[in-house]
């Protein structure tokens, strides 16, 4: 993902009947520390100045712009949450590219995350935590292995996997230390091998199944 802070763009947007008030100018800013806090966030979405066209997230305070949807990319999401959702079955949820408030001051957009069940199925909240994360990266590797799986990590999410489909494989990360933001456990998986699903002992996803067909299949 090519970061990009939208704050630049967001005071073009300001619809003309609106007038910001000492309170909504303290919500439109970020703060001198840390940046936007999730709640700036999503008064932003409330108030129109983003929407679901900006394709954007929250990293670390910072409002970062998503890579553009491609082919290969959307293919292997789709693969991945079909795989996942055959394994995981009825015993968590499985999401597609929606909000998780992994911190303070972090919204991301996971291509696919597993969370546990809940009443109203998160109709009222985003979900904080994760039982399982994956990105399908291309263009966003950097992204998903820096910034992602530190902000992963803190969440204490208990497994991260990178569909990595530059070098069609997937890069597995476990046991994070949520204090330090890093997973301590990372292995490289390829085709012909299989991924436990650490949330659910004895279950395994094959690589095969996370990543595109090759040429021709």
């Amino acid at each position: 993902m090519n970061r990009a802070h939208a704050a630049a763009g967001i005071a073009g947007r300001v619809p003309r009947a609106y007038r910001p008030t000492v309170a909504s100018r303290d919500i439109l800013g970020p703060d001198s520390a840390g940046g936007y806090t999730y709640e700036q966030y999503f008064s932003l979405v409330e108030l129109g100045f983003l929407n679901e066209d900006d394709r954007v997230e929250l990293l670390d305070g910072v409002i970062v712009a998503k890579s553009p949807a491609n082919p290969p990319h959307d293919a292997g999401v789709w693969r991945v949450q079909t795989a996942v959702l055959r394994e995981v079955g009825d015993r968590a949820m499985v999401r597609v590219q929606s909000s998780l408030v992994a911190s303070s001051r972090s919204v991301p957009e996971p291509d696919v995350a597993v969370v546990p069940w809940r009443r109203r199925h998160y109709a009222d909240a985003h979900p904080t935590t994760a039982l399982l994360l994956v990105e399908v990266a291309d263009s966003s590797l950097p992204q998903d292995r820096l910034s992602k799986s530190r902000i992963y990590a803190g969440d204490a999410v208990p497994q991260y996997l990178i569909v990595n489909l530059r070098d069609e494989r997937v890069e597995a990360f476990a046991d994070p230390d949520a204090t330090a933001r890093v997973y301590r456990t990372q292995r490289t998986a390829h085709r012909g091998e299989r991924i436990e699903l650490l949330a659910f002992p004895g279950t395994f996803v094959a690589v095969d199944d996370l990543l595109t067909e090759p040429d021709g299949d």
